[in-house]
């Protein structure tokens, strides 16, 4: 199966529900599910912002449906989606649309750039 690694904290605000956009520079035409993978080295500032410490790292964490991908291409709708992805300053880039979110593992795996083939 697929796995995206993204780093604490926004996997489990993802996980959580708070985060419903994953922002990322690059485009892609994968659509369906996917394993979310807490990647090993964490954003210390993002944890810090969001009030986190001690999230599990180098784990699949849960799994999440890729629905739709939307282009940031100016601040007024990146902005206007600033609830949905959480990230501040200016973006140029693309915002992965989740749905269907559901915890699970935690298993241990070692993450990759990208969509990556999780195989147990």
């Amino acid at each position: 199966m697929k796995a995206l690694s993204l780093k604490q904290p926004w996997a489990e605000l993802v996980l959580g529900g708070k985060k419903k956009i994953e922002l990322r520079k690059w485009n892609t035409h994968f659509r369906g599910r996917f394993l979310i993978h807490a990647s090993k080295i964490p954003d210390k500032n993002a944890m810090k912002i969001f009030g986190f410490e001690g999230l599990p790292t180098g784990k699949i964490m849960g799994m999440a449906e890729l629905f739709e991908v939307k282009g940031y291409k100016d601040d007024k709708e990146f902005n206007k989606d600033k609830k949905l992805h959480l990230a501040t300053g200016n973006f140029r880039g693309y915002g992965f649309i989740l749905k269907n979110v559901k915890r699970i593992g935690p298993i241990p795996a070692k993450g990759k750039l990208n969509f990556w083939e999780f195989k147990k």
